[in-house]
């Protein structure tokens, strides 16, 4: 669909379903083959490999982080640059953006490919265990150049009005990775190795089939001769600085976790908060879908001056983040035991003792933590990077930290409070930026102003 139409004339409830829903099924697909992922490695493989990718997984997030910065960075400017008519500009953000991600992939795959085996020993891994994560970690490093320009080249169909291609693309993708995955570990037997090299060529695959609208000239954004200008690079770099600092802080979160809990409970510890997260990976990309799903219609209006369509978008996002959470928050806490044996099949009395009331006391993450999340997109999407950022800081790193030391007394129950706790200090923090900024977030659409002139 016309891009101009989509965003500016659709009414605002047909155009939140027309993008949210669509985005939610997109994550929720991606999110449902991280958690198969979990489950094939758990299964196939045993406990002490479903351990290794948990402890592996921080910095193969890291990997992907700074094309996430630089996908999402640039995503939010040329939303805003169509919405104002600039579409030269929105172009050269896009061409360079694409050959700024393809280059970073290469650098930082090739750094974290040579330091894997030290990063792992560093967490405190050894043996069996210390060689499969290192296996695991290896293969998306060597993968990456090919593999990390997926995220962006997803937030670039939507906002091209390709919102459908986008959903369809995900769920492709994650298809395809899980039945490759099953292939190599099911059918050929083959090592931890395979899962990472499963889930590479799924979004090798799929990067390569969604460039074609681009190359053809059949969506809005075209390639052209990059120029490169510090302004833009520094504009990428302000917008996709929330999503970047929330990745590796939450990633260096995760390796400090994970370093406590091998020294305080050994595998089973660490495959107990490697559950967690593959619960928060499945509930967190579904609010992450229809919040970031609008950020393309959110841009478009706020740099049109059309501020009350971004408002009732806005609205609509909160609620259904608020729904979602509360049915989340329900499903952990009644079925703790059903999803431990899911991802560890031979788990012992001993992992459920830890697991079950772990997973009850993360379940009330939830109550709280769509406010903040919904937050956080909303800030990135009208250009306000700096709140976002001091909000994806917070809640990734400053405020999990200082709950460890405060809770450290209560052992691994001040580990499962830790994420219950976070969500409650950056639902406040999130309020209270919403409430400094009100007076901006409420003003009049521009066309109105320039009316009363």
């Amino acid at each position: 669909m016309n891009s101009h139409i989509l965003f500016l004339k659709t009414p605002p409830l047909k155009l939140f379903f027309l993008a949210a829903l669509p985005g939610a099924v997109s994550m929720l697909a991606s999110a449902l083959y991280q958690t198969i992922d979990g489950v094939f490695v758990g299964q196939f493989l045993g406990a002490t490999a479903f351990a290794a990718i948990n402890l592996a997984m921080p910095f193969v997030i890291i990997n992907f982080s700074l094309a996430d910065l630089i996908g999402v960075g640039s995503a939010i400017p040329i939303s805003v640059c169509l919405g104002k008519q600039q579409e030269e500009e929105a172009n050269n953000i896009f061409t360079c953006s694409c050959l700024m991600i393809v280059g970073a992939g290469a650098l930082i795959g090739g750094a974290m490919f040579a330091a894997a085996p030290s990063l792992i020993r560093l967490m405190g891994a050894q043996g069996t265990f210390a060689d499969l994560a290192t296996q695991y970690l290896r293969v998306y490093a060597l993968c990456s150049p090919a593999t990390t320009i997926l995220f962006a080249l997803d937030n670039y169909l939507r906002i091209c009005g390709f919102i459908r291609g986008s959903m369809l693309m995900n769920i492709f993708m994650s298809i395809l990775s899980a039945v490759l995955e099953f292939l190599f570990l099911g059918v050929f037997h083959w090592g931890i190795w395979s899962a990472a090299l499963a889930t590479c060529m799924g979004m090798f695959l799929c990067a390569f089939a969604a460039f074609f609208p681009f190359f053809t000239g059949k969506a809005l954004l075209r390639f052209c001769r990059p120029r490169f200008q510090r302004q833009m690079i520094r504009q990428i770099l302000a917008c996709g600085s929330p999503n970047f600092l929330n990745n590796i802080a939450g990633r260096v979160t995760s390796i400090l976790m994970n370093a406590i809990l091998v020294r305080r409970g050994g595998e089973d510890a660490v495959s107990v908060y490697g559950i967690l997260m593959y619960v928060d990976g499945f509930i967190q990309p579904l609010l992450y879908g229809m919040c970031d799903s609008l950020q393309p219609a959110v841009g478009y209006n706020w740099g049109a001056g059309r501020f009350s369509r971004v408002r009732t978008l806005e609205k609509y996002c909160f609620t259904a983040g608020a729904i979602a959470s509360g049915l989340s928050v329900f499903a952990i806490a009644v079925f703790p035991e059903q999803i431990t044996t899911l991802f560890v099949v031979d788990s012992g009395n001993d992992l459920l003792r830890l697991s079950v009331p772990a997973l009850q006391l993360f379940s009330v993450t939830y109550l709280t933590r769509w406010f903040s999340f919904a937050t956080q997109s909303y800030m990135l999407s009208i250009e306000k990077p700096f709140p976002a950022s001091i909000l994806s800081v917070s809640t990734a790193l400053l405020f999990p930290v200082f709950l460890i030391c405060a809770l450290w007394p209560l052992g691994l129950t001040g580990i499962w409070l830790n994420f219950a706790g976070t969500s409650i200090l950056a639902a406040i923090l999130a309020a209270v930026i919403l409430i400094k900024l009100r007076r901006e977030l409420n003003a009049p659409d521009r066309s109105i102003q320039s009316a009363a002139k």
